[in-house]
């Protein structure tokens, strides 16, 4: 059986790749990338304020586990057309520990 993601592992992977760029808590800030509070199971292109790159908002993703995994190895082969300029996560259990954090951290209280 595949292993799960860890938490607390996910917690660095987001502060050294992702947190230049989006924010986590409830009311944060965008950055160059949305604040992710309440995405988790939301359809990509939706965090009000935010200005989505046409692609974004017509890919009708649905945010989850498998659909993260897909797209945090290489979002721009997933999302052609994203303004997200990350290169992407090769690691697979790097990027389950990043959404087993993202899962909790992004949940609206």
């Amino acid at each position: 059986m595949a292993k799960k993601g860890n938490e607390k592992k996910g917690a660095k992977v987001f502060k050294t790749k992702c947190s230049q760029c989006h924010t986590v808590e409830a009311g944060g800030a965008h950055k160059q990338g949305p604040n992710l509070n309440g995405f988790f199971g939301r359809q990509s292109g939706q965090a009000d304020g935010y200005s989505y790159s046409s692609a974004n908002k017509k890919s009708g993703i649905q945010w989850g586990d498998d659909t993260l995994f897909d797209y945090l190895e290489n979002p721009k082969k997933y999302i052609k057309g994203t303004k997200m300029v990350f290169a992407g996560i090769k690691k697979p259990q790097e990027r389950k520990d990043l959404i087993a954090y993202l899962k909790n951290a992004s949940a609206v209280a």
